[in-house]
């Protein structure tokens, strides 16, 4: 096979199906509520107690309620493709498997690459989050930490333009929650998903506490200006809140663990982005109605909204929420990475017999899920908030684009693939999706790309030096 042939071959979907029997593949325990619950729990957490400050603050004011709605937006038509392919290949991998099985082999390792900087980034960042909340919540009760081992060894100064020490050990809270989690996500993904269960109802109480409690003390003149950077200040909140959307593909990466496939894995996508899109918009409006946009907390927004109001008691139930809501999204995080990586190591672009092993009781991948853990723990540990959460938002919308893409492609060259659950109104809803997470992907600043370019090159370094030659769909076991 040339080449060409082998980086333009596309995956047949019944070999992807055919690979998830035997003792390679994983257990289906999952049914929709689980699946929407494993939505949920990654999407609130960082995003709606963290990020929402910022995007407020120095982006769009006020009419930060549309930035979540574009980015809404742009998530709902990306997920109505997502939910065609989960559908049609509930197989582990999400846009990797699905741009496999359309785009061809090195398509595919790009977004696997890319899924694997998402997933990880996404981790460390979130770790990061935890950290800072669990901080804030001792110091609640007056237990105070050393700053030592509370943050990173070294950060970066934009100013300054200059990396510089900060005289910290490493940051040891986002270390322990990582693996923390990732024994609990080696142990099984029933008992995962039972753990995961029990925050989202706990964060999600937690949230409309912030939603009726805070209706009652919003001041509507907080609202004026409605929209003080302009119309380009929603786009750019946009792609800054974006990372707070990134969980309801990892809802795809569990379709091979999902009872009824075909039918669970579209209801968990959509009706977790529906239901954290709501959300979001309401505390975007309390948040923004409770404090002036410009006095809005960077660090810990939401609780100290109310704390601004002498509402203690609610500032500490929403730290402690924090806590536990940002502690969901590290576990879905975590357990989506595993997958990523397993659907990379079935089709031998990386070493199967590590990262495709299954664990013969729990049935996980356990390998893979430790090595991920130590990892995430390590660099959530010495790395600066800022730099990791750079580098996650391009990715993710870099997916969803090919996503999009990939529905139009598969509708054209497999027309008479079964399709349980159809993307409607095409090509309108993937041509959209296209244009919309383009479009916030040139709202983001030019060092994103040059981060991303740069990662996708080591990425390609290991595909033609090692996966190229290891692929099993280019050479088959028997072959040999």
């Amino acid at each position: 096979m040339t080449l060409r042939q082998q980086i333009f071959t596309r995956k047949p979907v019944d070999v992807l199906l055919a690979e998830t029997e035997g003792e390679h593949g994983l257990r289906r325990v999952l049914g929709p509520v689980a699946l929407t619950s494993l939505g949920v729990g990654c999407i609130i957490g960082a995003g709606i107690f963290v990020l929402t400050g910022l995007a407020a603050n120095q982006y769009a004011g006020p009419a930060l309620m549309l930035s979540f709605v574009v980015a809404g937006l742009g998530c709902a038509f990306a997920a109505l493709c997502y939910a065609e392919f989960a559908a049609m290949v509930p197989v582990a991998g999400s846009a990797y498997t699905y741009t496999y099985a359309t785009m061809g082999e090195l398509m595919a390792w790009i977004i696997g690459w890319d899924l694997v900087l998402e997933y990880a980034v996404a981790s460390s960042t979130v770790a990061h989050g935890w950290s800072h909340y669990f901080v804030s919540f001792l110091g609640i009760f007056d237990v105070v930490l050393s700053p030592r081992w509370t943050t990173a060894p070294f950060d970066f100064d934009p100013q300054a333009g200059g990396w510089f020490a900060t005289g910290s050990v490493m940051n040891l809270p986002a270390l322990l929650v990582v693996l923390a989690v990732t024994v609990v996500l080696v142990v099984g993904i029933r008992e995962s998903a039972r753990f995961n269960a029990a925050m989202v109802i706990l964060k999600v109480a937690v949230v409309l506490f912030v939603i009726v409690v805070g209706a009652f003390h919003i001041d509507p003149t907080n609202w004026q200006p409605f929209m003080p950077y302009g119309t380009p200040g929603i786009f750019k909140g946009a792609a800054y809140i974006f990372f707070a959307y990134i969980g309801f593909d990892s809802v795809s990466t569990h379709a091979e663990e999902a009872r009824n496939p075909q039918r669970d894995v579209p209801i968990g996508i959509i009706l977790s982005l529906l239901i954290c899109t709501i959300l979001y918009i309401l505390v975007a409006g309390v948040l923004t109605g409770m404090v002036p946009y410009h006095e809005i907390d960077l660090d810990a927004p939401v609780a100290e909204a109310f704390a601004a109001r002498g509402l203690g008691m609610a500032q500490l139930l929403i730290a402690a929420g924090a806590v536990v809501g940002i502690t969901s999204v590290l576990l879905v995080l975590l357990l989506s990475q595993a997958r990523i990586l397993l659907a990379l190591a079935r089709d031998g672009l990386i070493p199967r017999r590590f990262f495709g092993a299954i664990h013969p009781r729990f049935r996980t991948p356990h390998r893979a899920t430790i090595l991920t853990g130590i990892l995430v723990g390590i660099v959530g540990a010495l790395f600066p908030l800022k730099l990791l959460a750079d580098l996650v938002n391009i990715g993710t919308l870099m997916a969803f684009v090919v996503v999009c893409a990939g529905v139009l492609v598969m509708r054209r060259t497999h027309p008479e693939v079964h399709r349980p659950f159809r993307t409607p109104f095409m090509p309108v809803v993937p041509i959209l999706g296209i244009l919309v997470n383009l479009g916030l992907m040139c709202s983001l600043g030019w060092e994103n790309w040059l981060r991303l370019g740069g990662w996708l090159a080591v990425g390609l370094l290991i595909y033609f030096r090692y996966g190229r030659a290891h692929s099993r769909l280019a050479h088959p076991p028997h072959s040999s």
